[in-house]
């Protein structure tokens, strides 16, 4: 597998599509490839390490989610909870007009009618909201109530869309702590992981990667607004600075920064039942599809749970992972899923987007895990 997941590593670094890389694959508990490769900083040619910190975009998405099903399992939340009673400014209205009934479980299973950003060219400045990844001054009452007068693709329940759901989620769990969400998240999941390097600021800035975005014919360093097209052909903004804006409401979508070694430690956490951070029903019920039979358009074979896309179908979905494993990224350059079947978990970061997270980099690494361990 080393061979296997080595030839991947260099392969796209030599051909400048990855700029540096920290891959950790654990199987039963036990590491059993963990690697830093590329640079840091390219420029300067600051080697990756293994405890390289890289913004996480995404990534913050599970801890986020983790930090809400901790405070299900200690009384202070329900999944049926109406997020309008955490947040009496955002009252969203269905496409009918009537205000939506927006439950804590819609926003964790992005089913809430949410989508990812406002057209600017269509709508009017003051009504703009921010979405994560981009520089902002607004906190999370004004970006929320921006974000409440846009109508809801659907009746809340019935449709799956990738959204800004988890920063709302964010301001629930800000709301009930009585506190930020940086100090909630640890409170909850990465304190008691000992997770010191994954947070809402920088434990070191000298281990904090350079962020580099796809180019041709190889990555280039971003600039403080960058523009990256994704798959879709949508236009992904990113401002790297943002992270050092302390007048930015904490994305509870994208706003983190965390290492590989803080990663696999919350997969495995998750994987193997939850503590020290949530019961153990409720970690089985995190890895579990939780939006039946909704279709998740141009994912076939997946559902999604309460953390990531479900592999319901590995023929479908057209990957090698065991049906049941649950995998999501994060767009500045990550991937990352939990086998429960095989027992793997596997973090595979960069401080390349979109590359590192939608590109052939994670897939290619993937299927060299499963070459040594294939479906039986």
């Amino acid at each position: 597998m080393k061979t296997r997941i080595d030839a991947v590593v260099e392969r796209a670094i030599i051909a400048g599509k990855i700029v540096g890389t920290v891959v950790i694959v654990v199987r039963d508990g036990e590491t059993v490839y963990s690697r830093a490769a590329g640079y840091a900083d390219r420029e300067i040619e600051k080697p990756i390490e293994t405890r390289t910190i890289f913004r996480l975009a995404s990534v913050t998405k599970p801890l986020v989610a983790a930090t809400a099903l901790a405070l299900i399992d200690k009384g202070r939340l329900a999944l049926g909870s109406l997020v309008r009673d955490y947040l009496p400014y955002f009252r969203p209205r269905q496409p009918d007009g009537k205000i939506a009934d927006i439950t804590i479980k819609h926003l964790l299973t992005h089913t809430a009618g949410l989508s990812y950003g406002a057209d600017p060219k269509t709508t009017p400045p003051e009504r703009m909201f921010n979405s994560g990844l981009s520089d902002t001054d607004l906190d999370f009452q004004e970006n929320f109530t921006r974000l409440s007068t846009f109508p809801l693709l659907a009746v809340p329940g019935t449709l799956w869309s990738y959204s800004i759901a988890i920063d709302v989620l964010g301001a629930v769990i800000a709301q009930i702590e009585g506190c930020s969400l940086d100090e909630a998240v640890r409170r909850h999941v990465t304190g008691p992981l000992g997770m010191s390097d994954t947070g809402f600021s920088v434990s070191d800035p000298r281990r904090l990667a350079t962020p580099y975005a796809d180019g041709d014919p190889k990555a280039v360093r971003m600039s403080d607004h960058h523009l990256v097209p994704d798959d879709d052909g949508n236009l992904l903004t990113f401002a790297p600075t943002r992270l050092f804006n302390p007048t930015a409401f904490q994305s509870g979508g994208a706003g983190m920064v965390g290492t590989a070694p803080d990663l696999i430690s919350f997969l495995e956490t998750i994987r193997q039942g939850g503590a020290p951070i949530l019961k153990s029903e409720t970690a089985k019920a995190a890895l579990l599809n939780q939006i039946g039979d909704i279709p998740r358009p141009g994912e076939p074979g997946q559902g999604f749970s309460f953390l990531g896309a479900v592999i319901q179908d590995p023929v479908l979905a057209e990957s090698p992972m065991s049906k049941g494993s649950v995998t999501w990224g994060g767009v500045y350059g990550h991937s990352w899923f939990i086998d429960p079947v095989k027992g793997i978990s596997a973090a595979i970061m960069s401080n390349t987007a979109v590359e590192g997270c939608l590109g052939a980099y994670p897939r290619d690494i993937a299927n060299a895990i499963y070459t040594t361990w294939r479906q039986p």
